[in-house]
């Protein structure tokens, strides 16, 4: 595995469109829609894991959802987690997490990906990334 390869989760949306099952206080990305018995976000981190190492998986999320960020993903450390005090939309998320995985790692490759997402064919995505 590459250690220069590293990944950005964007997570910080509210999940109106799946309202009502779907709340801004526990948005999509933190519910098991799909009955898997994992949620969207962490089928999104275990995918990654495929990809690069762990400690360079990062999300960037709304500090409201922090908590539910360090629940989901216990294997993260505080520093993986980048929380923007207010949401800005996804340039602005992007923006941020290249900032710092940059400053840690100027070799860096990164993939940034939504934390919502449903991908049926998990090698071909390995493969594509790779």
């Amino acid at each position: 595995m590459n250690k220069n390869n590293y990944a950005i989760i964007m997570a910080g949306g509210i999940g109106s469109r799946f309202w009502p099952i779907s709340r801004s206080s526990h948005p999509k990305q933190f519910i098991d829609i799909l009955g898997t018995g994992k949620t969207l976000i962490q089928n999104t981190y275990e995918r990654f894991l495929k990809v690069c190492p762990k400690e360079n998986i990062y999300v960037v999320t709304n500090e409201n959802y922090t908590k539910l960020v360090k629940q989901q993903l216990p294997d993260m450390a505080d520093g993986q987690i980048l929380t923007e005090p207010v949401m800005r939309n996804t340039a602005p998320c992007v923006a941020y997490g290249c900032f710092k995985i940059e400053s840690l790692n100027p070799e860096a490759v990164i993939v940034v990906a939504p934390s919502d997402q449903q991908i049926l064919d998990e090698d071909a995505f390995v493969s594509a990334i790779e």
